[in-house]
């Protein structure tokens, strides 16, 4: 499956920005869909989980409540809504398929998107 992210860029704290994520290749509704991201100096790190329908999402603690997930079966695309945007939320962010919707562990990524938050 590929994966191609969309809608990073610069945006001043407390502003919102939408990430998409379009997928071909395999059933995309075959899987698991996430998002990551990777601050400069830090590991790559969870961010958020939709299950295969989109009736399921769970979301790391520092995100909750500010984020959502979202998933179009019919477009292929997964979403990331960023509220409430702080600048620590800084960094690249990858959308992937997931192991198991539970794992937290992506398989295959897409090539990321920056997201500057300026305070």
């Amino acid at each position: 499956v590929q994966l191609v992210e969309s809608g990073g860029g610069l945006v001043q704290a407390g502003g919102s920005l939408r990430l998409s994520c379009a997928a071909s290749g395999r059933t995309f509704s075959g899987y698991a869909m996430g998002w990551f991201r990777q601050a400069p100096g830090k590991d790559r790190e969870f961010v958020a989980a939709v299950n295969r329908s989109g009736g399921s999402t769970n979301y790391a603690d520092s995100v909750k409540g500010r984020f959502t997930i979202s998933r179009d079966n019919a477009k292929n695309t997964v979403y990331l809504q960023m509220n409430s945007l702080k600048p620590e939320d800084t960094a690249v962010y990858y959308c992937a398929t997931m192991i198991t919707y539970g794992s937290r562990r992506g398989s295959y990524w897409g090539q990321g998107t920056q997201v500057t938050v300026s305070s």
